[in-house]
């Protein structure tokens, strides 16, 4: 996991430097730039995979084309034994098989990646190149083109503001050519509902086979894997597949204030589990500290983002102490529609067209959360939820199987699926947001009342030039415009529906 940095302009040697160094937080194991022809790369390395030789960039035999890629690729070591078998590689980091794929089939080569990234392939010998991101847009990606027409990528918007003002999201789901622009190589897309299977036994079949592999996929590593353990549901269930196929017990980790919900349940599924658990009590007053961090390191404002953000923060700094890799429940509940208002759609169609709308705005939420609380302190986050086939068979559960009803509790069908690997109470407990297990949701709430008046709260609303919908928003909002005052950094904030 990493930092990346690529530009068609110039870049002096000071200014390179404090690019590296806006991104040391995303790789602090080694950092390296070079200057090619009309291209100039930076990378900040994470060393996972490959610790020996993976620093990057990474380039070819005649060194006519270099590579910058942040992310793992789950699948390349199938493909150094099938697609690739013939080529030579010259590191045993899984980033390679991004540029030996391009050598051998060009840019739609990034259709036969499996994982999570953003990368930049600098083509000296035909002076063009290629930037690229992943499905969902897992991991992170911004871009830029100054008044000549230069152009700029980078992991974090911090980076690209140090040399330009006017900087977008990369599009998940997307490669970037100056011959083709921007082509759309992957989109997730529902399934033929005519024949679904309605027996739900199956279904709980296919489920525990997917993510059990899933999961599986993302314990590659060269260095130990953990496991974030809240004690609900999706967390439980990552941790005990993980904990089945690690050797020894797996290492989880869990925050909260004394005495909350997350706490408590945690430690109760880690005794079931048998991990090596670790959990860190913060203070109120830390929270309200960490704020600021959070939303320099968050590079949003989204007050539903931000709550959840800070104890977020907390648990990757905790975990951070002890791995270097951590694995994450996100997406269990756009695929299971384990959120309440998702129990209006009894049309599998019409539960299918929202849960892909939901999964196509993660990039700019709860993914943008989980990747820059996890690399702020130089941890790399997966999310087995959210790998392709887990999402590609879930779409083919018909809405009846799915959705919450009277006698039937939000994913029942997940929890059916793993009936045994956790507690009992724990696999039929309710949900309950991160933010509220932990402990934080009220103290953010006191303190943002602490800060505004009723009345300096309609003055702050009627003269912002976005609208605040809470106290909340507006104090995140202050926060943020101190660090990111371009007026395109507002364009790149996600945003949930209620504040």
């Amino acid at each position: 996991m990493c930092g990346i940095f690529a530009t068609t302009k110039k870049v002096s040697k000071p200014l390179m430097n404090e690019v590296l160094e806006s991104m040391k937080h995303r790789g602090p194991d080694e950092g390296k730039c070079v200057d090619v022809n009309a291209f100039q790369l930076g990378h900040r390395r994470l060393s996972i995979v490959g610790l020996e030789d993976g620093i990057q960039p990474i380039t070819n035999a005649d060194e006519s084309k270099w590579l910058v890629c942040n992310g793992e690729i789950y699948n390349h070591l199938s493909l150094k034994e099938n697609e690739l078998k013939e080529e030579t590689f010259f590191t045993h980091s899984d980033s390679e098989a991004v540029l030996k794929l391009y050598e051998k089939e060009g840019a739609k080569s990034i259709q036969k990646l499996d994982g999570m990234f953003g990368y930049f392939i600098a083509d000296v010998e035909n002076n063009t190149f290629i930037a690229g991101r992943d499905t969902l847009g897992i991991k992170p990606l911004y871009y830029g083109i100054d008044e000549d027409g230069h152009y700029y990528f980078s992991s974090e918007l911090k980076t690209l503001y140090l040399l330009i003002d006017d900087v977008m999201e990369f599009p998940h789901g997307h490669y970037f050519t100056p011959e083709e622009g921007f082509v759309s190589y992957r989109k997730i897309e529902a399934p033929n509902t005519d024949q679904l299977e309605e027996g739900w036994r199956i279904h709980t079949g296919i489920i525990q086979k997917n993510l059990v592999k899933a999961v599986k996929k993302r314990l590659m590593a060269d260095v130990e894997v953990g496991v974030l353990l809240s004690g609900g549901l999706d967390s439980s269930l990552i941790a005990a597949i993980a904990n089945e196929y690690t050797d020894g017990p797996v290492k989880s980790f869990c925050v909260g204030s004394e005495g909350s919900a997350d706490i408590l349940r945690a430690r109760e599924v880690a005794e079931y589990l048998g991990t090596d658990h670790y959990e860190y009590i913060y203070t109120n007053e830390e929270l309200v500290e960490a704020m600021e961090h959070v939303i320099y390191h968050l590079e949003s404002y989204e007050p539903s983002l931000v709550r959840s953000a800070i104890p977020n923060y907390f648990v990757s700094k905790l975990a951070a102490s002890k791995v270097k890799v951590i694995l994450s429940g996100e997406g269990a509940d756009e695929l299971f529609a384990g959120y309440q208002y998702l129990s209006d759609y009894q049309n599998t169609d019409k539960l299918n067209e929202e849960i892909i709308q939901m999964l196509n705005v993660l990039h700019s939420v709860n993914l943008q959360r989980a990747d820059r609380m996890s690399m702020a302190h130089s941890l790399e986050l997966r999310v087995p939820f959210l790998d392709l086939e887990v999402i590609h068979e879930s779409l083919k559960i018909p809405a009846d199987l799915k959705i919450h009803k009277q006698d039937r509790m939000e994913k029942w069908l997940l929890r059916k699926s793993f009936d045994g690997w956790i507690p009992e109470n724990v696999l039929w407990r309710t949900k309950e947001e991160f933010s509220e297990g932990s402990g934080a949701l009220d103290v953010l709430e006191a303190y943002a009342n602490e800060v505004f008046s009723d009345i300096e709260i309609e003055r702050i609303q009627q003269e912002s030039p976005v609208h605040l919908r809470s106290k909340q928003e507006a104090l995140y909002y202050r926060i943020f415009k101190l660090y990111f005052p371009q007026q395109s950094a507002l364009d790149t904030v996600g945003k949930w529906a209620t504040a």
